[in-house]
């Protein structure tokens, strides 16, 4: 079944305060491991998963824009922090907070990427999702795919810097 046809249940999945789900992915974002908190939450065999694009888990409510800052992030050998919607294999769908960082090896090249998520709080869930409707809809303005992504993302940019505070120091004050 192609990721187009999952259908959206709209049943929202929770995990415990106290799990947290981790993959691994290289650095083309290919997952290379995936927890049993993942697998459960995603609702895929490690066999499924394995080498399959992280963004098959991409819930189509999530602004584009939102991973372009987080790629482009890591990319420079930053840490992140996200809030983000995800969608199981069934097409109920679970939020996070994520902590995505770059692995390096001896020579300090990223070799890969790490993403701890842990279960965010309703309020900032709430908060979050606000902010996407808004940005998806100026994606989705455009006719264009690419100057839809461009135009959410300066108005990322333009928040951060009316607000005065780097991305991190806003997903925290969610």
């Amino acid at each position: 079944m192609a990721k187009s046809d999952i259908y959206l249940t709209g049943v929202e999945r929770s995990f415990g305060i106290d799990e947290i789900i981790v993959s691994k992915t290289d650095t083309k974002g290919r997952i290379i491991y995936a927890n049993e908190v993942f697998l459960r939450m995603a609702g895929y065999s490690e066999a499924e998963i394995l080498n399959q694009p992280h963004s098959i888990i991409r819930h189509p409510d999530m602004p584009r824009c939102v991973f372009k800052l987080l790629w482009d992030t890591i990319e420079t050998g930053k840490e992140i922090f996200a809030y983000v919607k995800n969608r199981a294999k069934n097409g109920d769908h679970y939020w996070v907070l994520a902590h995505v960082t770059p692995t390096f090896d001896k020579a300090g090249n990223i070799v890969s990427y790490h993403s701890n998520r842990r279960s965010p709080r309703r309020e900032a869930i709430e908060k979050a999702e606000g902010l996407y409707k808004q940005l998806l809809a100026i994606e989705q303005g455009h006719d264009d795919r690419k100057k839809g992504m461009e135009a959410a993302f300066q108005a990322v940019v333009a928040t951060l810097q009316n607000a005065g505070v780097p991305y991190d120091e806003f997903v925290f004050s969610l």
